[in-house]
């Protein structure tokens, strides 16, 4: 038999993006034990606060709906649902600011992280998650119709930079792109950074390149994915959105 505080601890480890495998030999307690208590300890949906209006915090809500539609998904169960947010264990500063825009949305939700390959899945429970993400349906987002209610909009159009920084946090990245130039005769690497998004959605892009063009940023599209490379509007993305970390 183990205390509580002897399981919070072993819990805390895993919520850290270890392994079940790697805390069991550390603590030496059993892979099967570790898991029960994890599940036992989760947030109760009995015990999560009741619907409350709109977002307590809008732009946070601007940035958490970026995240939701790049990379999260509703998940019902009894009488409310799951918020999760997949988010890449590469980014842990990501972990971080998807939880705090969770709780600031709703303050004194519970936010707890799940383990899975290769990324972690944030995760809270509440009942009204479906009021604050009408978009939430059955199937896969790309395969049917997203669109904004009108309060939603008027948070994006309000708030458009937090939305393009929740959409590059989840289906975006910034990268440095090199090429080569003959300059004085001898050829030389030059590099020069770049913001990619891309999703399958067409309404999603939409979304997204609306956001862009309210704030200033010039874009190119290729497909599913949208550019942004011209020297001025990287500059506008790095001081207002930046690299995930």
């Amino acid at each position: 038999m183990y205390d509580l505080s002897t399981r919070k601890r072993a819990l805390a480890l895993v919520s850290q993006g270890r392994s079940l495998n790697s805390v069991s030999k550390q603590t030496g307690i059993s892979r099967a034990a570790i898991r029960s208590w994890r599940s036992r300890l989760e947030p109760s949906p009995r015990m999560a606060p009741p619907p409350s209006g709109p977002p307590a915090d809008e732009v946070a809500y601007a940035y958490l709906l970026g995240l939701y539609l790049g990379d999260g998904c509703l998940s019902p169960h009894r009488n409310g649902h799951y918020l999760r947010i997949a988010c890449a264990d590469a980014w842990p500063g990501l972990l971080q600011q998807c939880g705090e825009a969770i709780t600031r949305v709703r303050p004194g939700v519970g936010v707890y992280t799940v383990q899975k390959q290769g990324c972690t899945m944030v995760t809270s429970y509440l009942r009204d998650w479906p009021r604050l993400f009408p978009q939430h349906g059955p199937g896969r987002k790309h395969e049917r119709r997203v669109t904004l209610e009108p309060w939603q909009q008027e948070i994006v159009v309000t708030y458009p930079w937090e939305f393009i920084r929740g959409c590059i946090h989840s289906d975006g990245c910034r990268i440095i792109n090199w090429t080569t130039r003959l300059i004085g005769g001898e050829r030389k690497r030059y590099e020069y950074p770049r913001y990619f998004f891309t999703n399958l959605s067409k309404d999603i892009i939409r979304l997204f390149t609306d956001a862009l063009d309210r704030v200033g940023v010039e874009w190119k599209a290729n497909g599913h994915n949208i550019s942004v490379a011209r020297k001025a509007s990287v500059a506008l993305m790095d001081a207002h959105v930046g690299p995930k970390y």
